[in-house]
């Protein structure tokens, strides 16, 4: 990771990957979002309803890779000083908040026809809107003091403790009688979803990833060259006060 630490290395290799993960994004969405919403079938009990899952189930499971990301970039940026894991870590918050949003909004779509009610305090549901909020104390706390170090450290360490909050979601439907359905992807044993249904949800899971890198590496080339303009007005103003 330290071979990353010189921003110079990091925007050359960012220039480089960008296009590619921008690429795949746009295939592998579009892709997934045509079989999806039109090649695949209707649930038998659920009917057009299940087609809410091609972005729910995505959004889901990026919300919690993007928080893990987060937590993982700030432990780093707290043990081992690396100057770009913050930057990381900043960059990702956001992104893993609008997934989370997302998640929970097409959850309520569909929890209406399902469920009779567009909310509920379910196990699931009350676990992701914590993830949310958390979310959010991280934007907030990265700007909340007037050095910018300790708004990260503060932020980072919100992150880390936050992340208990990661394997609750995920195990909650298991601890708790909820509402919320059991995994029928990532189980022991084969998935229990039909191939015509999980082949384009897979591709819509990779294309949030990629879609979530993509915007990760943009954002901390946009931190890293805003961070150099900022260093040469100083520059500047210094050599004219001279």
């Amino acid at each position: 990771m330290q071979n990353f630490a010189n921003p110079g290395r990091f925007l050359r290799l960012a220039e480089a990957l960008i296009p590619w993960f921008a690429w795949a994004t746009a295939i592998l969405i579009a892709v997934g979002l045509y079989l999806g919403l039109v090649a695949s079938p209707a649930d038998y009990q659920q009917g057009e309803s299940v087609r809410i899952m091609y972005v729910h189930v995505p959004s889901a499971w990026m919300g919690l890779f993007a928080y893990t990301s987060m937590a993982v970039a700030s432990g780093v940026a707290l043990v081992w000083k690396h100057p770009l894991a913050d930057l990381a870590a900043k960059a990702t918050a956001p992104v893993g908040a609008a997934f989370t949003f997302l998640c929970l909004f097409s959850g309520s779509l569909w929890g209406k026809p399902m469920w009779g009610t567009w909310w509920v305090w379910d196990a699931r549901l009350t676990s992701m809107l914590i993830l949310l909020f958390l979310y959010l104390g991280y934007m907030a706390l990265v700007d909340a003091f007037d050095d910018p170090t300790r708004g990260a450290k503060a932020a980072a360490i919100l992150a880390l403790v936050g992340w208990v909050n990661v394997p609750i979601i995920k195990f909650s439907v298991d601890w708790w009688n909820t509402l919320h359905q059991p995994a029928s992807v990532s189980r022991a044993g084969m998935p229990t979803v039909d191939k015509a249904m999980l082949i384009p949800l897979l591709l819509m899971v990779v294309g949030f990833t990629t879609y979530y890198v993509t915007v990760l590496l943009l954002r901390i080339k946009s931190e890293i060259l805003a961070s150099r303009i900022r260093n040469l007005r100083l520059m500047q103003v210094h050599g004219s006060g001279e």
